[in-house]
C-alpha cells in the first residue's frame, strides 16, 4: 500500500523548528490533534537506534495510548526516519524554503483506519505543531 503523505509550512528559522520538534520540552505542547487531546511522559532518545515515547490521552480520560517507535535516521535540521512499534515505517524531511520551514512526513498507513482519516489525523498534528511553533 502506499505511503500517505502530509505536510505543512511553519514561519520560523530552521533551528527552531527543528528544536521543537524534538525537544522533549516542547513536544507535549503540540503532539496531539486537537485540544480534547494530551500528551506527556515524553522520552526522546535522538540517535539512530534511539527510541522516543509520547502518551497520548483524551483530557476526559476516556482513552490513552503509546506513541512509540524507533529511529532508523536522525541528520540533524534535515531528517527523520523512524519505525512505529507495529512496525508502520515514517520519513519526515525539513526545508527551509525563503517563506519558512516545510515540512513533509510520509507514513505507511495503518489498516484500522481510513486513508483519509489517517491523512487527516497526521494533517492535524502538524497544523498543531504549526500554531505552537509560530505563537511562541
Amino acid at each position: 500500500m502506499d505511503k500517505i503523505t502530509v505536510q505543512v509550512l511553519v514561519k520560523a528559522p530552521l533551528q527552531k523548528v527543528w528544536d521543537y520538534w524534538t525537544g522533549v520540552e516542547h513536544i507535549e505542547g503540540w503532539a496531539f490533534a486537537s485540544d480534547d487531546w494530551g500528551a506527556k511522559g515524553i522520552e526522546n532518545n535522538l540517535e539512530i537506534g534511539g527510541t522516543f515515547l509520547s502518551k497520548m490521552f483524551a483530557k476526559d480520560g476516556s482513552f490513552e495510548f503509546d506513541f512509540a517507535g524507533t529511529y532508523s535516521a536522525v541528520e540533524s535540521l534535515k531528517n527523520l526516519a523512524y519505525t512505529l512499534e507495529d512496525g508502520r515505517k515514517v520519513d519526515i524531511h525539513f526545508s527551509e524554503t525563503e517563506d519558512g520551514v516545510s515540512i513533509v512526513e510520509s507514513f505507511d498507513p495503518e489498516s484500522e483506519n481510513s486513508i483519509e482519516m489517517q491523512q487527516a489525523g497526521w494533517q492535524a498534528f502538524l497544523n498543531n505543531f504549526k500554531v505552537y511553533v509560530e505563537k511562541k
